[in-house]
């Protein structure tokens, strides 16, 4: 495969309502569609970085630089067997995992329609549905936290998370888990505590919750093998894994029980299936996250979801729970048994709502 043109899309699209964690609120949300060229073909790819440098020190200013100075040229014209070579072509680009994901995706979109495959079936996922769950956000109040909550149950979700920061936390858990006792819960703290908040810990710790969700720094393994010892309920680490290599140090060091995966936080979906099969071999369960992707990330998202090693509902939810207005013409809809279908068609298995990308279309580059 050569590839003969790549573009890149900075998208801004609204959101249904906004969503809150201990990084801010957001009512909007940049992104980065990357189309690749070759033999009439086109691949598409999203890369996930925000405007805000929030939940990483990526942006989508710093993604749209790096893009354009330093990955895509690296592939232009270039050989690539298949799309794990990515990898090797971008070694000496230091960081910068969303933007490598997001090109790397389109080389996988492009590689499975040349082939005429679904993502799918060329990762070697095993599911024609994935189960998922939903995120909520920190709300104004508990009373309206739980309305929210019973809303998407009355939709049809199964499993929820709730984002929790400091003051936001034990009373908010222990409302959700008095008025829904059977609720399969999670709480998602996005590095906002540290360990002289033991307390709220042990407090969590007895409100049968499926997991806590990143607790402590994005670089602190160790202190999080700290709590870990000090509670029954699983941690699962998100930001801190942004490699195979973090995967397996911090479960040689009992830094966690389970792992997020999101192909954009550790560059690409070759390194996203490469966790999840260490983590399988150990006997640790993952599961995909979300990072309010359009169809086009929802749709990777679901593909990787497939392989056998999610054993957990993914953040993926249906179209509708983010945006009323997609770029992609397919939506995403939930079963009434809380699973989403995963695409069949080849690639990816979506295609651009070129109508709402004109919409939400801020700038462009073409690169040949």
């Amino acid at each position: 495969m050569k590839v003969e043109r790549v573009s890149i899309h900075l998208l801004r699209m609204n959101l249904v309502s906004p969503f809150e964690t201990s990084f801010g609120s957001i009512s909007e949300r940049d992104c980065i569609l990357v189309k690749v060229y070759c033999e009439g073909l086109v691949g598409l790819g999203e890369c996930v970085a925000d405007r805000h440098p929030g939940y990483s020190y990526e942006t989508s200013t710093t993604s749209w630089h790096i893009l354009r100075d330093y990955l895509i040229p690296t592939i232009l014209g270039a050989d690539l067997d298949n799309p794990s070579d990515f990898q090797r072509q971008v070694a000496g680009v230091r960081g910068h995992p969303m933007a490598k994901a997001g090109l790397e995706m389109a080389l996988w979109d492009l590689t499975c329609k040349m082939q005429g495959r679904s993502l799918r079936a060329i990762l070697g996922g095993v599911r024609d549905q994935v189960e998922v769950g939903v995120s909520v956000g920190i709300q104004e109040s508990t009373n309206v936290l739980l309305r929210v909550i019973e809303r998407y149950l009355d939709k049809g979700y199964r499993r929820v998370k709730i984002k929790i920061k400091p003051q936001r936390d034990v009373d908010d858990v222990k409302a959700v888990r008095n008025s829904f006792p059977e609720l399969r819960l999670q709480a998602d703290a996005n590095s906002a505590y540290n360990l002289e908040l033991m307390p709220t810990f042990l407090s969590l710790d007895r409100m049968g919750l499926i997991l806590i969700e990143q607790p402590l720094a994005e670089d602190d393994l160790w202190d999080h093998k700290k709590l870990q010892e000090k509670i029954d309920t699983p941690i699962c680490l998100d930001e801190s894994i942004l490699s195979l290599r973090h995967a397996r140090q911090a479960l040689e060091m009992g830094a966690c029980r389970i792992i997020n995966i999101k192909s954009g936080r550790v560059g690409g979906l070759s390194q996203a299936v490469a966790i999840h099969d260490y983590c399988q071999a150990q006997g640790i369960p993952v599961w995909c996250g979300g990072m309010l992707e359009t169809g086009v990330g929802r749709a990777a998202n679901l593909a990787l979801a497939s392989l056998p090693g999610f054993t957990l509902p993914g953040d993926i939810s249906a179209s509708d729970r983010y945006y009323d207005q997609d770029i992609t013409l397919e939506r995403f809809q939930l079963n009434p048994d809380s699973t989403i279908d995963v695409p069949s068609d080849p690639g990816l298995g979506v295609n651009l709502d070129t109508s709402v990308m004109e919409k939400v279309r801020l700038a462009r580059e073409t690169f040949t």
